[in-house]
Parts: structure tokens; C-alpha cells; sequence
């Protein structure tokens, strides 16, 4: 795990917010972490020899520290949804209309991370294609394969209490991981006991057995298991 150089901004994150350094955030979504300073803190460009300035999709939820973007757990859920409509290749222009009618749809500003777009997601993303003649970029057709698919496959791992996504289950959706702001920061850590995952994985090389740290944290075999599987996909990613 990358260490924290600041420990009194940790400490100062609002409960119940989470708190990711932009090379955290890329580790957990796998993400490179240029794309999100790009994404999040905007950048300058040149179009027919004349400088400008594309502003960010959305303001974080912790201000910056020194210059150095700081992220909240609603942060790192709607990053996971711009980038699984970039997967799907939807142009970014597209994405920002979606996300800008979707803030007014929602009434939120971090509308993606909400249960009124897991169930009206379709419905905003094609009516903002629509309204801004953004189905010369994208076809409607496959502007509704794409949105079904997102929602779908980005929705599965997460939870929602009230109106908002508040707990992510990293490892393959299983419930044995967690991220959850109201913990640990919004670190990964095992469901039920609340050991870090980076923890019990370094333990595990440390001692050399899995049923040893088990016993040591108090923890199934089996939780430590996946704990020792999602650190190791997040080293592979």
C-alpha cells in the first residue's frame, strides 16, 4: 500500500468520508493516476495554435492539500463509473453531458454514486444524448447497450443505504472485503473484523501461514485467503 506522507490531513477528513491520495485511488480502481489528476484537477491544452483550459468533471470532496488532490470514498465510486463508460469507448464529451444532467436530474453533485441513477441511470444518459445532439457522437442504440451495461456491472458490487452508494465490495463482489468511508478511512479491510487487508496479506509473508495469521487476527482462513488474493490483483493491476 502506498504509505501517507500526511498524517494531519487523514486526520483531518471529515467521519464517515473516506480519504485517498490520487496514487491510493489508482491503485483501488486501477486507474492510472494521471488520468484522474486530469480528470479531477483539469489541464491546459493547445487547439489551433490557442491556449485553454478543460475544468475538472467535478470538484473532490476534500480540498486540496498543497496542491495535491485528496479524495472521498463518493469520489472513488463515481471515478468507477467514467471509467467504465470510457471502457465502453464513450467519448468524454459524452460523458460530461451525462454527468451534468444527471446533477440536475439528481440533485446531487456526485450524481452517478446515487440509487436514483441505479434505477433512472438509462433514461438520463439517453434523454442527455438527445437534448445535446450528442447522438451524432454516440448512437442511440448502442447509447442504451452501453448505459444497461454499466449500470449493471458497476452497481453489482456496491451497496446503497438511503439514496447513496455506501460500501464497496472489491474483491469480485464477495462479502468478506470492504470499503467502507465509515472505517478505517475507507481503506480496505475485512468485513467483520475491520483488520486491513494490506495488513493480513504482509502478515501472511511475514509468518509464512495463512491458518497462523488466521489464529494471530482472529480471522477465518478464508477471509485472510481473500485478503492475500485482492492485495495481490491490486500489485498485478
Amino acid at each position: 500500500m502506498t504509505a501517507r506522507t500526511d498524517s494531519s490531513a487523514l486526520e483531518a477528513a471529515p467521519l464517515g468520508t473516506g480519504f485517498y491520495t490520487v496514487p491510493e485511488a489508482a491503485r483501488l480502481i486501477r486507474l492510472p493516476a494521471r488520468t484522474i489528476s486530469r480528470w479531477l484537477g483539469g489541464y491546459a491544452f493547445t487547439s489551433g495554435g490557442r491556449p485553454g483550459r478543460m475544468p475538472p468533471l467535478w470538484t473532490p470532496e476534500l480540498p486540496a492539500n498543497d496542491h495535491h488532490l485528496e479524495l472521498g470514498f463518493r469520489d472513488l465510486i463515481e471515478l468507477r463509473f467514467v471509467q467504465a463508460f470510457v471502457r465502453e469507448n464513450v467519448d468524454l464529451r459524452v460523458i460530461r453531458r451525462c454527468l451534468e444532467a444527471a446533477r440536475e436530474a439528481v440533485q446531487d453533485s456526485r450524481p452517478f454514486s446515487t440509487r436514483r441513477f441505479k434505477t433512472d441511470g438509462r433514461t438520463i444518459f439517453l434523454e442527455s444524448l438527445k437534448s445535446d445532439g450528442e447522438s451524432e457522437v454516440i448512437d442511440l442504440a448502442r447509447g442504451q447497450y452501453v448505459i444497461r451495461a454499466v449500470l449493471e456491472q458497476t452497481f453489482r458490487d456496491l451497496d446503497i443505504e438511503g439514496d447513496i452508494v455506501v460500501r464497496w465490495r472489491p474483491f469480485q463482489g464477495r462479502d468478506s472485503i470492504v470499503i467502507d468511508p465509515r472505517r478505517a478511512f475507507g481503506q480496505p479491510i475485512a468485513a467483520i473484523s475491520g483488520v486491513p487487508t494490506v495488513a493480513l496479506a504482509e502478515a501472511v509473508t511475514a509468518e509464512g501461514s495463512t491458518e497462523r495469521v488466521a489464529r494471530l487476527y482472529e480471522v477465518p482462513v478464508a477471509v485472510v485467503r481473500d485478503a492475500v488474493r485482492f492485495e495481490a490483483s491490486l500489485q498485478a493491476a
